[in-house]
C-alpha cells in the first residue's frame, strides 16, 4: 500500500493510553565561555528517495514489511529559520546544586533559553579522568520529564560520556499547572516545539563549549517523544554526529491523527475549525518532513512489535524517511523496551561517539 507524505495512524490508540504509556516510558529507575563561531545552519535541499536496513538479530522480532512511502518534498527555507537563534547570546548557566556520587558528579543546573525563560537540565560528568568526554543530549517522552532518562544517564556516564538531560517546555515548572496539558492542540504546542529544538541547540553549544567535551563525538538520544523530536532535531543541527530514536514516531500530527488524516480517539471532541487550525500550526515543523535531512549524520531506529503507544504502521512511515546510514531494529516489546535495546543502544552508541561499553552498567 502506498502512504502520502501526510501521516498514518490507527484509531485504535487514544491519547490518554498515549499519555500514560510515554509518562512511565524511560523510568528504568530512581532517579566556560560560548563559543564566538555562529551555529551551523542548514539549506533546504532535496531529499532522495529513502530506504532501510534492517538489523535482524536471533534474538530481536522479526521486522515487519516495510511500507512502500513516497519521498518527503524538501523543507522550505522560512520554516528552517524558525529554529535560529543567536549562538552569542550567554548561555548563563547557573548551578543550584551539586553532588559528587560514585564515579561521576550530578549537578542540577539552569540555562537561558533564547525563546524566554530558563531550561530545567541535569548535567553528569565523569569523574575519573579529565576527558576529552563524548556528549549525549538524552530527552523524554510525553508527559513526563527529565527524570524518567536518570538510570540510562547513569549508566551512560560510566562509560566515559557527559550526559545533558533537559525538560521540554510543557514539562517546566511555570507550565505545569496550565488547565490543557501537557499539549493544548493549540498554537502554544507550535512555539514550545520550537523552543525545544532551540533550547536542545543550546544544550549542544553547552556541551562543546565544555574543555572535557570533544565536539566531534555529540550524540542524541530520545525515547518515544523524544525519539519524534529527534527526527526533527537531525534536520536543523549538524553538530550532532548520532541520533538514537527509541519508540518514536513521526510527530504530534503522526500521533494524532488516522489514516484519513482526522483526529483520532479523544481528539474528536475538537471542533473542524479547531483541528484544521492546528494542523496547519503543525504540519510545517512535523518531524517526519526533517528526519531525512539527518545525513552525513546517522539514525538508529528502535520499535516494539506490541507498542501500545505507536502504532506499527506509523514506525513503518517514520523509520523510512529518515536518511542513510541508519540502523533499524524490532523488539518483541510493549512501549516499555527490554533491557536489551538499552543495551544495543549503548554498543551502538560505542562505534558512534567512541564510548566505553565495557563500562556500561547495564552490562
Amino acid at each position: 500500500m502506498t502512504h502520502s507524505p501526510v501521516r498514518v495512524r490507527s484509531n485504535r490508540f487514544t491519547l490518554i493510553t498515549w499519555l500514560l504509556c510515554c509518562l512511565l516510558a524511560g523510568c528504568q529507575g530512581s532517579p566556560a565561555p560560548l563559543p564566538t563561531q555562529p551555529a551551523p545552519t542548514a539549506s533546504a535541499t532535496t531529499i532522495p528517495a529513502p530506504t532501510a536496513t534492517v538489523t535482524q538479530t536471533t534474538s530481536l522480532g522479526e521486522p515487519p514489511a516495510m511500507l512502500r512511502t513516497t519521498p518527503w518534498p524538501p523543507v522550505e527555507e522560512e520554516i528552517l529559520h524558525l529554529f535560529d537563534y543567536d549562538p552569542q547570546l550567554s548561555l548563563d548557566i547557573q548551578i543550584d546544586s551539586e553532588i559528587d556520587l560514585n564515579g561521576y558528579s550530578s549537578q542540577e543546573i539552569t540555562y537561558a533559553s533564547p525563546k524566554g525563560g530558563r531550561v530545567p537540565a541535569t548535567l553528569l560528568v565523569p569523574a575519573d579522568s579529565s576527558g576529552p568526554f563524548a556528549g549525549i543530549l538524552l530527552m523524554h517522552g510525553l508527559p513526563g520529564d527529565r527524570s524518567n532518562n536518570a538510570l540510562f544517564a547513569r549508566r551512560l556516564v560510566a562509560t566515559g560520556a557527559v550526559v545533558l538531560m533537559i525538560d521540554a517546555p510543557f514539562a517546566r515548572p511555570e507550565n505545569r499547572s496550565r488547565s490543557s496539558w501537557p499539549l493544548t492542540f493549540s498554537e502554544v504546542d507550535r512555539l514550545e516545539q520550537i523552543q525545544l529544538m532551540v533550547d536542545l541547540r543550546r544544550g549542544v553549544d553547552l556541551l562543546i563549549a565544555r574543555e572535557d567535551v570533544d565536539p566531534e563525538r555529540i550524540a542524541y538520544v530520545g525515547y518515544s517523544y523524544g525519539a519524534a523530536m529527534g527526527g526533527l532535531l537531525a534536520g536543523i543541527e549538524p553538530r550532532i554526529k548520532a541520533f538514537g530514536l527509541m519508540v518514536g514516531d513521526g510527530g504530534l500530527i503522526s500521533h494524532f491523527t488516522n489514516a484519513k488524516g482526522t483526529p483520532s480517539g479523544e481528539l474528536t471532541s475538537l471542533s473542524d475549525e479547531d483541528w484544521q487550525a492546528w494542523l496547519e500550526l503543525m504540519e510545517p515543523i512535523e518531524p517526519i518532513r526533517f528526519v531525512g535531512r539527518a545525513a552525513p549524520s546517522h539514525l538508529f531506529f528502535q520499535n516494539a512489535l506490541r507498542d501500545q503507544a505507536v502504532a506499527q504502521e506509523d514506525a513503518l512511515a517514520y523509520q523510512p524517511a529518515g536518511s542513510e546510514p541508519k540502523k533499524i531494529e524490532w523488539y518483541e516489546s510493549d512501549h516499555f523496551l527490554p533491557e536489551q535495546a538499552f543495551q544495543h543502544m549503548a554498543e551502538w552508541l560505542g562505534t558512534e561517539i567512541g564510548i566505553d561499553v565495557n563500562l556500561y552498567a547495564g552490562s
